[in-house]
């Protein structure tokens, strides 16, 4: 499990440095200078996996009230576990933004050597954030950004207008031919930005292939909230050609919804990953048939990309000798295809 973890960091960073090497190479060409002389600036990845100095991270997350929380935690975890020169520092999660402050504040006066940081809200930490950088402890901010780009040294997100671009386009692809069809939608929470950048992609997507968005209700991201908007959308519309649900917890309400309905017309693709959903895709015992991946080793990379950087090392993969300060991981769609690539890594409900 270790290994996969390294190995999904290496494979972000490996994507730019392919674009980084080939724009580099031309620019070289065209100038005519020495292509040797861009290469070996910064460490290997042999380098970057030999132990190296002792260095403390402190963690800082969300209290874990619902499955991909957990596994952002625990990925954290085991990622510090399997580098013998990390000294993990983790503060109990919580969702009171001034506890949360106050660890970051603590990490600060012990002197840590970096911070990874899921704020329980990315503008309420912002300032303790730039209090740690400004104090010389680089911040590796995780899934929620800050309000300051002085906030963090890097900062590494899943892509949410991404994963409603995925859901959408396997959609269309699923319903190819059919330009009636119903398509309905039941998002998170809706007044979070992440919410709205999903559902902006959703509505992209169909729109790209001549569907549209059709009936369309909001959750809590919980199985309650899930369940009970999923029934309400249901009762109000007797026909529906596909479904999205934006999240694989709520999803455990989605589906008890559905079963309860009586409902199988149509097609339904989830969102996250779950382990429960994938469980299910791959049995094909319900009218889920994908899910998308809403990475829940965001902190684990974080955990990689802090002790690169306490250590003065560099992402072996790329050419220029820096680690990136932005990564956004991608959004893939998993079927019954794919399904045993992904289900290693998803987390359980």
């Amino acid at each position: 499990m270790r290994s996969q973890w390294k190995s999904r960091s290496r494979l972000v960073l490996t994507g730019i440095a392919v674009v980084a090497s080939v724009g580099l190479l031309a620019g070289c060409t065209g100038s005519g200078g020495d292509n040797d002389s861009i290469v070996g600036q910064g460490t290997t990845t042999e380098e970057n996996a030999a132990t190296g100095d002792t260095v403390t991270i402190g963690f800082s997350g969300p209290a874990a009230d619902h499955g991909w929380l957990g596994a952002i935690n625990s990925g954290a975890l085991a990622a510090a576990e399997s580098f013998p020169d990390v000294d993990l520092k983790v503060a109990e999660g919580t969702n009171d933004v001034n506890a949360q402050i106050a660890a970051v504040e603590t990490f600060i006066n012990d002197g840590v050597d970096a911070i990874v940081l899921l704020p329980s809200d990315g503008a309420a930490l912002t300032e303790v954030a730039i209090k740690a950088m400004n104090a010389g402890i680089p911040v590796i901010n995780v899934d929620r950004e800050f309000s300051s780009p002085f906030a963090a040294r890097s900062t590494i997100l899943g892509d949410n207008y991404g994963m409603g671009v995925s859901a959408g386009t396997y959609i269309c692809e699923q319903l190819e031919g059919n330009s009636n069809a119903i398509v309905g939608e039941i998002a998170g929470i809706d007044s979070l930005p992440l919410t709205q950048d999903r559902s902006a992609g959703f509505a992209d997507a169909l729109s790209d292939c001549g569907l549209k968005v059709g009936p369309r209700v909001a959750a809590d991201f919980t199985v309650q909230g899930g369940e009970a908007s999923t029934s309400q959308l249901l009762s109000a519309n007797p026909k529906i050609d596909a479904l999205w649900n934006h999240d694989d917890d709520q999803g455990i309400g989605v589906l008890a919804a559905i079963t309860a309905a009586g409902r199988d017309e149509f097609l339904m693709v989830g969102g996250a990953g779950s382990r429960n959903a994938m469980e299910s895709i791959q049995a094909d015992d319900s009218v889920l048939k994908a899910t998308v991946i809403y990475p829940s080793t965001q902190a684990a990379d974080g955990i990689a990309l802090a002790r690169l950087i306490a250590q003065g090392k560099t992402a072996g993969d790329l050419i220029t000798p820096s680690v990136p300060n932005r990564i956004v991981l991608d959004a893939p769609v998993v079927t019954k295809d794919n399904v045993a690539s992904f289900i290693d890594l998803a987390f359980q409900s």
